[in-house]
């Protein structure tokens, strides 16, 4: 491994560890081996995810990632309703949209979420939730509008970055990649600013 990666590398931990102890400075309450709330332990959660990503490589030889997933169904879909122009396009000819490891993958995680949220206690039924409806009211409609926006975003994004936050901050990170650690210091950065902009009271 050259220098330059590993300097890369090591100013990837640094700003990590930075934006964490700026973050605790802020909300000196928020301790993930002290969360306030139900939830699994941080631990045992990221233990799970570094073991499911060497299962992944060594059954598929594939890295985990999401973002082909929406790929997939929207060429799903446009083979329902024009096929011809479907089968045209120059993504779907090399990448044709058929039930894939993705997504399972995605369908899995979603299965996943469901099962830690309900043995983890952090079941909530509700459509807005309380930190929303504390800083933009209750409207159904606006909290759908930016969820619907917000998700546009994330995929243009995810195909615009080639990975999203799990092909890039898990998979990518995990085999050391110069550009996977640049994308996931960008998510960090993006998040915070945006969470500050738009919960910022």
């Amino acid at each position: 491994m050259s220098r330059r990666i590993l300097g890369l590398f090591a100013l990837a931990i640094v700003a990590v560890a930075a934006s964490s102890e700026a973050a605790m400075a802020i909300e000196p309450a928020l301790d993930a081996r002290n969360y306030p709330d139900p939830a699994w332990s941080p631990y045992l959660v990221g233990a799970g995810i570094g073991v499911l990503s060497w299962l992944t490589f060594y059954f598929s030889d594939k890295p985990i990632g999401a973002s082909s997933f929406y790929a997939t169904v929207a060429g799903m879909l446009g083979k329902a309703v024009a096929p011809k122009h479907t089968e045209e396009l120059d993504y779907y000819k090399s990448n044709p949209p058929k039930l894939n490891w993705e997504f399972a993958f995605v369908l899995a995680a979603i299965a996943g979420a469901a099962a830690a949220a309900l043995t983890g206690g952090g079941f909530v039924n509700e459509w807005v939730p309380e930190m929303w409806r504390a800083r933009f009211g209750d409207s159904l409609a606006l909290r759908a509008a930016f969820a619907f926006g917000g998700g546009v975003l994330m995929a243009f994004g995810a195909r615009l970055a080639g990975g999203c936050t799990s092909g890039h901050g898990i998979s990518g990170t995990l085999q050391l990649n110069v550009a996977s650690w640049i994308a996931v210091i960008c998510f960090f950065i993006g998040g915070a600013v945006v969470a500050n902009l738009m919960f910022r009271i």
